[in-house]
């Protein structure tokens, strides 16, 4: 057994077609909003796409192209407070980030795969994976049992370890489809604790609402640590799309604008 700390690693984020951007733009009379974008001193493509996404709504790229617009906001961060503002989360749909997240307990995945609106996820299968190293995290409420933790679950290890050896796994020749059965059937007997990874792709909107969720007080102990670290990635990476997400001293994430 080895014991593992969960960690987060963002690995994509939007990247927006200028040139297809700018065509659109230009056929609908409003590349002038591309051109001040651009001069920002640093572009961000998600943020630029759902302000893409909203203008859209409104024809709203330039005064005059829209009879009912005569005046457009410009800044950015006053922008998408306008949006926050006005519940006008649709667009923050359009603007996808993915994560991974290494080595968290399947007890994690079970409670994040319910939140499937707006996301995708692609996990570690222990169908295919053989459980032969076991990582596992004692959490902090069971400190004061820590070895008995330890000693349960090199013994689960232990015996998927045996029962392969048993069950002849490893024999010359195994069929791949005999393997993927034993090493289904044998997963049933290991700890919901155990470690492992899972791909998660969520939209702001989706991010948004389970970074919320899940880090507020009732909110299970792993779940609060790792979605502290999802706060702070995309705190830095789109600060004008959670602008208004902030840290509360218990470690929860609030918004002052719910239910975008």
């Amino acid at each position: 057994m080895r014991e593992t700390v969960p960690s987060v690693f963002l690995v994509a984020r939007p990247s927006v077609d200028l040139e297809g951007m700018r065509a659109y733009l230009e056929d609908v009379g409003g590349s002038s909003w591309l051109d001040l974008r651009e001069r920002d001193d640093e572009r961000r493509d998600g943020e630029l796409l759902a302000e893409f996404a909203g203008r859209i709504c409104y024809r709203s790229w330039e005064p005059g192209l829209n009879a009912n617009v005569t005046r457009i906001r410009t800044d950015r961060e006053a922008y998408f407070a306008n949006v926050l503002a006005s519940f006008h989360g649709s667009v923050l749909e359009h603007a996808n980030y993915s994560f991974a997240f290494r080595s968290v307990s399947r007890a994690f995945t079970h409670e994040l795969v319910r939140h499937r609106a707006g996301s995708a996820f692609s996990q570690e299968s222990l169908r295919f994976v053989r459980l032969t190293d076991i990582g596992f995290r004692v959490p902090p409420a069971l400190e004061p049992v820590r070895d008995q933790v330890i000693s349960l679950v090199e013994q689960l290890e232990e015996f998927q370890r045996s029962a392969a050896d048993a069950l002849g796994l490893d024999e010359e020749g195994l069929p791949f489809a005999v393997k993927k059965e034993i090493t289904s059937a044998l997963r049933r007997l290991a700890p919901i604790g155990l470690s492992t990874d899972i791909l998660w792709t969520a939209n702001v909107r989706t991010l948004r609402h389970v970074i919320e969720m899940r880090t507020a007080p009732g909110a299970e102990e792993e779940l609060r640590l790792v979605f502290d670290q999802v706060a702070r990635l995309v705190k830095a990476e789109a600060p004008n799309l959670f602008q208004d997400l902030e840290r509360a001293e218990d470690g929860s994430w609030v918004p002052h604008w719910r239910k975008v």
